[in-house]
């Protein structure tokens, strides 16, 4: 499978312009959030294909894309947020469910990709559990590899 090829069929999502903030904002190292979830989506499908795992692409792919639409600089969270690592899942859900509309189990894979930091938000599908894992693996990949 193109990976790359298969995140491009998600435009709606990549060119929206509120989706596009996320260049503005450092994930992890010198990656924005943009290519970060971006990444995480490629890395979601291949730990999919190669663990031969079925799973629904589409909600894998925009539970991904989505896991970080919290749309602020984390490094620099604003007052009454409380503290990043523990309430930017639920801000990037409710984001991606008012601007997108997405359904459910999304919002769910959203909700629960920081497990195990927010220990009560567990993955309840493989797309969730996926996107938790391939989210870790970027995520220390950006910090510690530049």
């Amino acid at each position: 499978m193109n990976y790359d090829e298969e995140i491009k069929k998600y435009s709606s999502i990549l060119e929206n312009e509120k989706y596009k903030e996320l260049e503005n904002y450092i994930a992890h190292g010198r990656t924005t959030t943009y290519k970060h979830s971006i990444d995480v989506a490629k890395l979601s499908l291949k730990i999919a294909d190669k663990l031969k795992i079925n799973v629904n692409k589409d909600e894998l792919v925009k539970s991904a894309l989505l896991h970080d639409l919290f749309l602020y600089d984390w490094h620099h969270t604003p007052k009454g947020m409380g503290l990043h690592g523990y309430t930017h899942s639920k801000t990037a859900a409710e984001n991606a469910k008012k601007i997108f509309g997405i359904n459910d189990r999304v919002y769910a894979n959203i909700l629960s990709h920081m497990w195990p930091l927010n220990i009560t938000k567990i993955p309840k599908t493989k797309e969730g559990i996926l996107l938790c894992i391939a989210d870790k693996i970027c995520s220390i990949k950006e910090t510690f590899i530049r």
